[in-house]
């Protein structure tokens, strides 16, 4: 692989850049940590790396105090890869995406899964417990441009896509085990009812 001068491709960074990373969360942090309702994950061990999403309720990432966040694990596809990750690698790093804004937030740092019962209780939703809550020490807070949404067209109407333009979810796994077409359809059912009925 050719090494790259990526100091003659890049200007540096603005000095306002590089001071807007901290180690600590700000009162502006905490404002926009309130308002979240989705993250990517990032994570990694000695065997790949792994991204997932995350969401919730606005202010489902909780600031435990002003260099430590938590958030609840909850059901997903059961292949735990961040969770295992973290076992063997804490470092970790969340991205997030605020619906209608063009601006991202982001926290790298150490994580630990913890099964302490206050923490679990503070993360319910309603009367549900997580099984676990992944806890965040922070080594950097930053806010990342929105040029990536503009160039995407994120937020718009125009970027929607219709539903029946790409292969259903059934269809995928129909196409991997080799069912047939009533099963894909049974498939898509379930995940319809799943997706939006089975959260927690």
């Amino acid at each position: 692989m050719t090494n790259v001068n990526l100091s003659e491709l890049y200007a540096p960074p603005s000095e306002m850049i590089v001071k807007a990373v901290l180690d600590h969360l700000l009162p502006f942090h905490l404002s926009y940590l309130k308002a979240a309702t989705f993250f990517c994950l990032a994570s990694g061990s000695a065997d790949g790396l792994d991204a997932s999403p995350r969401g919730g309720a606005a202010g489902f990432v909780h600031a435990l105090d002003s260099k430590t966040v938590a958030f609840a694990d909850w059901p997903g596809n059961n292949r735990i890869a961040s969770l295992t990750n973290l076992q063997q690698d804490d470092r970790i790093g969340m991205l997030f995406l605020f619906p209608g804004l063009e601006i991202f937030m982001r926290i790298n740092g150490h994580a630990a899964i913890s099964t302490h019962p206050e923490l679990l209780q503070a993360l319910a939703e309603g009367a549900r417990l997580p099984k676990t809550a992944v806890v965040v020490k922070l080594d950097e807070v930053l806010f990342h441009c929105g040029k990536a949404i503009n160039r995407a067209k994120l937020w718009t109407e125009e970027a929607r896509l219709d539903r029946k333009a790409l292969p259903s979810p059934g269809e995928l796994v129909a196409a991997i085990t080799g069912a047939d077409s009533g099963a894909a359809q049974a498939m898509d059912e379930g995940y319809d009812t799943a997706m939006r009925g089975q959260l927690y």
